[in-house]
């Protein structure tokens, strides 16, 4: 599958310094924030700051360096926020069935309250 990416998303203009964000983890390769519409107590936002659409897209193009990097993050952030104990939820959405809203590579931690069940039963 070809990858078509936007320059002009929203995380790219995040990445370049063109709009503000609440930093909460910075890497030569990843950058966490806080999202501007939590859904829970706890929301961060982790993107790799390389041009890659989705998951798939990043897994199969990215480096290693940055494939390693932006798990450690994650882990990172989970660790900075205190939510091994209470527990967390991590979700990527790629495409038009899977919602994604930004072009970019993102995932969310999510935390802070129960989240229930991710999907309900068709």
């Amino acid at each position: 599958m070809a990858y078509t990416y936007d320059p002009k998303n929203i995380f790219a203009k995040i990445l370049t310094g063109e709009i503000p964000n609440k930093t909460v983890l910075e890497t030569e390769h990843s950058l966490a924030f806080r999202d501007i519409y939590p859904q829970a107590p706890v929301h961060v936002l982790v993107i790799p700051k390389g041009a890659y659409v989705c998951y798939d897209h990043f897994a199969q193009e990215a480096s290693d360096a940055e494939i390693l990097d932006f798990n450690r993050v994650i882990g990172e952030v989970c660790r900075m926020e205190g939510l091994e104990a209470g527990g967390y939820r991590v979700i990527s959405n790629a495409g038009r069935d899977g919602v994604q809203e930004v072009p970019h590579l993102h995932v969310h931690i999510l935390a802070g309250r129960p989240l229930g069940r991710m999907l309900a039963k068709d």
